[in-house]
């Protein structure tokens, strides 16, 4: 329906329009204008500029211009009334709109307001509740007193099966889109968080859109308290909603967002917790993800308030970082990534307790995320004996050959060479030989042989179809009833994995498919089936949206192919070809973007389907 032209100027009017732009990328103040890097194009120098007192911007290098409203319906990918609704609300605008409003916004006011009350009712509990003294005696051991609860809005979600449902009494649709609870086989609301305290989860501007929630442990382990009788995992997350994407979310970036841009760096850490630490040793620029690798869309929003990236994992966590990734990230958003050495088996959360001036100087110090790698290569090495320095400079070499700069490379190849008291140009001749290794094109014979899993690769290097396909397979296995429906038969390239999941859609358990299986099928089935899937896809989002999303794109570009020589070979008309190559190449085009990814998958798997029947 129409919005009156004088509630579409209270909207506008009464949007701040920094503080909104605020949320997507780091503005500072230059005279009457602001300025910052533009949202909408990747850029290395400012050229997005906001004039806050007429309520508009423009960006000097993609054109992008507009007003309020203009900038959520691009950043949101929303039509003009539900961004003016989205504003209103974000205002506290009322606007009046009759039964026809859309659904879909309605729906995400209702959530937003379900996630503030669960949040604001979850804090109170923890606060005040009897039930939560446990709860408050933990939170007093781990060095977090009231201010601490109070900034950071933590919470206490009871032993009891539906009291946040009773509380709020949210409609049962709201509650569960909502990932607050859910209705039970009796037909009960439940709720989705028990017996845990609660870590708020908030959108840039401070709006809570999700729960982590984490056990408490038990107080004596002779005997533990009610709280703790069931086995559960220590942490707990809400999942994805129309308010929430984990893999586009930062946790605590609403309340670090000052400190990241007043240093121009932001620490990125693996938990709550963590987070929480950082803060309490003073530094306030601590953010942590969301049950997720750090990805692209992470690198995407904070490229926009940092130009470093520190990340602040625990030993292990930080050297098996995904590597590639991490260099295609420096050099795409034009970051430096580097690493807070932590003392070994700790975290900052730990350190926070134990010895915040340890955490202090590993953050202050952190070194390049290449170097630090290349100095865990030398902790504990043999320096002492020729063998030992030969060993370790091959070691160091192989860690080096990934970067993708050859200066770069070449000044850690310097620094090796002095270290193992090795000739200059007898270790650039190794490093040149662990280059060509490093960057050679993977076979199907790397993928099947040996007893260790090959390493990740980035999604940006040349990868043979045997690596998605057995992923594929490796998740069909694993997680059948969830993901079998969305692989089609018709993605696989190789015969033998198409084989296999044909045996694996029919079958009604995996035992039947390979025995139902010739050899080869069986024996590929036999071994995906002791291999565990992977948890992320090239550290972007879910691994089966990637997956599929990866093996429909090959498989749409081979179809070209195949389309394309029938036309040589005399099959096809020319312009029937033309026509439907284009409509295919859009299709393609368009899983590079997020907002029309599902869309353009789904396009693409029913030309190929179509394409498969004429076949």
């Amino acid at each position: 329906m129409a919005i009156s032209s004088e509630e579409v100027a209270q909207v506008r009017a009464s949007t701040d329009l920094v503080a909104l732009i605020g949320e997507h990328s780091a503005l500072k103040r230059q005279g009457r204008r602001w300025l910052g890097l533009c949202p909408f194009h990747s850029e290395k120098t400012p050229s997005f500029s906001v004039n806050a007192e007429e309520g508009l911007y423009y960006c000097f290098g993609c054109q992008a211009s507009g007003d309020a409203i203009t900038f959520v319906r691009e950043i949101e990918r929303l039509d003009f009334v539900d961004a003016v609704r989205l504003l209103a609300d974000r205002a506290g605008v009322v606007i009046h709109e009759d039964a026809s409003s859309s659904t879909t916004a309605k729906l995400r006011t209702q959530l937003l307001s379900a996630m503030e009350q669960a949040v604001e009712w979850y804090h109170e509990r923890l606060l005040s509740a009897p039930d939560a003294g446990p709860a408050r005696d933990y939170l007093r051991s781990r060095g977090y007193d009231g201010d601490v609860v109070r900034k950071f809005r933590l919470g206490w979600a009871p032993d009891e099966w539906d009291a946040l449902s009773r509380a709020l009494n949210l409609e049962a649709h709201v509650l569960a889109e909502s990932g607050l609870g859910f209705v039970n086989r009796a037909g009960r609301t439940q709720d989705a968080f028990r017996s845990r305290i609660i870590f708020p989860i908030c959108d840039p501007s401070g709006r809570p859109i999700a729960l982590g929630g984490r056990v408490l442990p038990p107080v004596d382990p002779n005997r533990a308290p009610a709280t703790n009788r069931r086995a559960e995992p220590k942490y707990k997350n809400s999942q994805e909603t129309p308010i929430y994407s984990k893999r586009r979310t930062l946790y605590a970036l609403n309340w670090a967002k000052t400190g990241v841009i007043s240093a121009d760096e932001v620490v990125v850490c693996e938990g709550y917790t963590d987070v929480i630490g950082l803060f309490q040793v003073g530094v306030e620029r601590a953010v942590a993800t969301c049950g997720t690798a750090l990805g692209e869309d992470h690198f995407k929003l904070l490229r926009n308030f940092a130009k470093r990236v520190v990340l602040a994992y625990d030993a292990d966590s930080a050297g098996q970082s995904a590597t590639s990734r991490v260099y295609e990230w420096e050099r795409r958003h034009d970051v430096d990534v580097a690493v807070a050495a932590l003392p070994a088996g700790s975290d900052p959360a730990d350190l926070a307790r134990s010895d915040p001036d340890a955490l202090l100087r590993a953050v202050n110090d952190a070194r390049p995320f290449l170097g630090f790698r290349v100095e865990r290569v030398f902790q504990d090495a043999d320096l002492v004996t020729p063998e030992g320095r030969a060993h370790v400079a091959d070691a160091a070499l192989a860690v080096v050959a990934e970067h993708p700069d050859e200066l770069v490379r070449d000044q850690y190849l310097m620094q090796i060479a002095d270290r193992c008291r090795l000739s200059h140009d007898l270790v650039r001749t190794r490093l040149a030989a662990a280059v060509k290794r490093a960057t050679r094109r993977p076979t199907d014979n790397d993928d099947d042989h040996g007893s260790a899993r090959p390493p990740r690769r980035s999604g940006s290097q040349s990868r043979g179809e045997s690596r998605p396909g057995l992923e594929a397979l490796r998740l069909i296995v694993h997680r059948r009833d969830e993901v079998s429906s969305r692989f089609d038969p018709i993605l696989f390239a190789d015969p033998l994995h198409k084989s296999a999941c044909l045996v694996l859609m029919n079958s009604d358990s995996l035992a039947q498919a390979a025995s139902d299986s010739p050899g080869d099928v069986a024996d590929l089935l036999y071994r995906v089936a002791v291999e565990d899937p992977i948890d992320d896809v090239d550290s972007l989002g879910d691994p089966v949206d990637s997956l599929v999303t990866q093996l429909v794109r090959e498989a749409a570009k081979r179809a070209l192919a195949d389309e394309l020589a029938d036309a040589r070979a005399g099959g096809r008309e020319l312009e029937a070809l033309q026509a439907d190559t284009a409509r295919v190449r859009l299709w393609l085009e368009d899983l590079e973007d997020p907002a029309a990814c599902k869309t353009a998958v789904e396009s693409l798997l029913a030309w190929l389907r179509e394409r498969s029947e004429e076949v």
